[in-house]
């Protein structure tokens, strides 16, 4: 997903929720905290994770889907889309919260994306542990994106971990 598509999605996707802010949690949040190119294997995702605070139930990540989502006429004339999420979806480092990236831009035309921060994504996709994220992951570090000793201390800050998922994660970190 280029820039430009992810500004698209998230215009969008505060229209269609009537909000002027969400929060993005999956891959694409990388748009938060880089401009320009991004590795490849950072914009491969056809789809912005967009949640909107307060919305445990699901409602707005339900209109999202049924809007703007997959399968969605969006999708079909786009060629990417927006899918719901509610917070709880991504295993998030403790203190998250505090480390948002406000983006924001014209294009956004005032809806403001709040995205998890590099090390904090990239801690989130490693505990999912699917291939896609590991391929992410990989890339974050051999770009020199995020910072391993970051990474070990925020994964510290991950509670309630099985500590299967944190040895491999741990693993990860350290390849």
């Amino acid at each position: 997903m280029t820039r430009e598509q992810f500004e698209h999605a998230i215009r969008a996707a505060g229209a269609v929720l009537r909000v002027s802010e969400l929060l993005v949690i999956g891959s694409q949040a990388v748009h938060g905290s880089m401009s320009g190119e991004l590795p490849i294997e950072a914009a491969r995702s056809v789809e912005v994770d967009v949640a909107v605070r307060g919305d445990a139930d699901g409602r707005c990540a339900d209109l999202i889907d049924g809007s703007i989502g997959e399968a969605s006429m969006f999708h079909d004339t786009f060629g990417y889309y927006a899918q719901g999420v509610v917070e709880s979806t991504a295993r998030l480092p403790d203190g998250w919260q505090q480390r948002l990236v406000r983006f924001e831009t014209p294009s956004t035309c005032g809806v403001t994306a709040w995205c998890l921060e590099l090390h904090d994504l990239w801690i989130s996709k490693a505990i999912a542990g699917r291939e896609k994220d590991g391929e992410f992951c990989r890339a974050l570090i051999e770009h020199g994106v995020v910072q391993r000793t970051t990474l070990r201390a925020r994964l510290d800050q991950v509670s309630a971990l099985d500590e299967r998922i944190r040895a491999a994660v741990v693993a990860r970190i350290a390849s």
